[in-house]
């Protein structure tokens, strides 16, 4: 059996700052406000007019905020991780089939090929 690493699993109802820790671990981040900086930056920006890709929004996000888009890709992949282990494995399923190409990796899940993609 493979080992797995340790990861911290949030639970239902968690606090913000427990949710911050979380993303603090999982980001690797030195500090709890650097991981609430990550967080920050996810949701303090303005939606895009049209349906971006997975990897679209990952490169419009940086380019909004002057970063890489390396960098924003973790940061993205550190929180919507947290998120998707929050939501469980029903309700993250009927917000990906809501998403563009993508946005499953971006959430730590695997990104599934229907007939049409794989075509």
């Amino acid at each position: 059996m493979l080992h797995q690493p340790e990861t911290l699993h949030p639970a239902p109802g968690m606090t913000y700052d427990q949710v911050l820790e979380t993303v603090r671990y999982e980001g690797a981040y030195p500090t709890r406000e650097r991981a609430e900086e990550a967080a920050r930056h996810l949701v303090s920006q303005v939606p895009a007019a049209e349906p971006l890709t997975g990897w679209a929004f990952v490169k419009d996000l940086a380019s909004r905020r002057g970063a890489t888009p390396a960098t924003t890709r973790w940061e993205t992949g550190a929180v919507l991780a947290v998120v998707a282990r929050l939501a469980g494995p029903s309700l993250l399923a009927r917000i990906l089939d809501q998403l563009p190409e993508g946005w499953a990796l971006l959430f730590g899940q695997a990104q599934l090929l229907t007939r049409s993609t794989a075509a």
